[in-house]
């Protein structure tokens, strides 16, 4: 999903990441430090080459754990060293210290009164290198960061938030709709080429009504496709049946993706004054959800500058607070190309209620080198995406993670 650039005016310096997993570093910023007491083990751990899923399964099996007694504040990339914290309920930190488990390395260990859970963290710290870069990168890459640091940063979701086949939004876009026939063929048919030959062979079965066929060789790591199909076998022509086969968090995944699509297509018809307050605007208090409604512009403006508040942007839900005035009428635009209303999104057994989200976010205590590459450091907030901090210095899509 294609996104202008706040820095157009800029050339990027190309380049190539993630050539290795060293080659891309995230390092988690701790909301606060464990106690040091308390019925929940904190390990810090170095992971390479993995999800934060697949971590936490590892650690699951070799400490006999059920994978949801581990809490953990944010998902990390699988294609990059990793630093991260996660919590585990009544395991001894002894048994945490000596795991020895293949791309995985415990830094530090405590205890804590409570489960980690997803948004307790800082920030992130990124340290990227990019190479195959030309001479003069790092004098682009600079000018582009500092722009960047004074204006903010625009806060996309990144492409990775669409899946690997870039229609995790569609699929939202169905279900809002309420389209059953729609999404079961999106989810289960429309062979893609990026995917292997075997799912290719499946989704065009399924497309030509051979369900049983499609079913048999569709993967079993791809239970929600599979599931979709099961229900028709036994259920044909009901698509409402099939949808509610998708477990209930895929669906409200689905729902967001399609959320955080509007939201990126608002944020690009802002994105010329995304540092700028307009009358009506819903602002946001910086490292806060609370908003509140701007009646003088000019006044504010000062406050805008310092990027203690910023305008915010809509995540559509039967419960949004929409802006007023024309910040107010973008919204609604969106929302009139669409063919919806607010009311649109209060689903059957989802509650797609909606929220507010920055237009930008800070970029943080930056430093551009060179070391076998050009290398970038820099601090995002949580829910932000470095995709967008490296597509705007490279110009060419970065494929990082949040």
């Amino acid at each position: 999903m294609e996104t202008p650039y706040l820095t157009a005016d800029l050339p990027g310096t190309g380049g190539q990441i993630k050539v290795e997993h060293t080659d891309f570093r995230v390092d988690e910023i701790p909301l606060y430090e464990p106690s040091g007491s308390g019925q929940h083990t904190y390990a810090r751990i170095e992971k390479e080459g993995m999800t934060t899923f697949q971590a936490v399964d590892r650690i699951a099996r070799a400490l006999h754990i059920d994978r949801r007694a581990i809490g953990y504040a944010g998902l990390k990339d699988a294609h990059a060293v990793t630093v991260q914290t996660v919590s585990l309920g009544d395991v001894d930190p002894p048994a945490v210290r000596a795991l020895d488990l293949p791309g995985i390395r415990v830094l530090e260990v405590s205890r804590h009164t409570n489960k980690l859970r997803t948004g307790h963290l800082a920030g992130n710290r990124f340290t990227v290198r990019v190479r195959e870069v030309p001479e003069g990168a790092q004098a682009a890459a600079s000018a582009i960061l500092e722009v960047l640091q004074r204006r903010g940063v625009p806060n996309y979701f990144g492409a990775q938030r669409f899946g690997l086949r870039g229609d995790t939004h569609l699929l939202g876009k169905e279900l809002v709709h309420q389209d059953g026939a729609a999404f079961v063929r999106r989810l289960a048919g429309m062979p893609d080429p990026a995917e292997s030959a075997r799912v290719q062979a499946a989704r065009q079965l399924f497309e030509e009504g051979q369900l049983s066929a499609s079913l048999e060789i569709w993967p079993r790591d791809m239970g929600n496709e599979r599931r979709v199909v099961e229900t028709l076998l036994r259920h044909p022509g009901d698509w409402g049946r099939a949808v509610r086969s998708v477990p209930k968090n895929m669906r409200l995944f689905f729902a967001s993706a399609y959320q955080s699509a509007l939201f990126n297509r608002l944020l690009a018809r802002r994105l010329d004054t995304l540092d700028q307050l307009m009358v009506g605007d819903l602002a946001n208090l910086r490292g806060r959800s609370a908003v509140f409604v701007v009646e003088d512009a000019a006044a504010e403006q000062p406050r805008a500058d310092r990027q203690e508040i910023s305008p915010s942007g809509p995540l559509y839900g039967y419960k949004l607070t929409m802006a007023q005035g024309v910040p107010g009428e973008m919204e609604q635009r969106v929302l009139d190309e669409e063919a919806l209303t607010l009311e649109d999104f209060r689903l059957p057994g989802l509650k797609i209620k909606g929220a507010r989200r920055p237009l930008r976010v800070p970029l943080g205590d930056f430093r551009v080198w060179y070391e076998e590459g050009l290398m970038l450091s820099f601090t995002l907030p949580p829910g932000s995406y470095a995709t967008t901090v490296l597509g705007e210095v490279m110009k060419v899509p970065s494929g990082a993670d949040e």
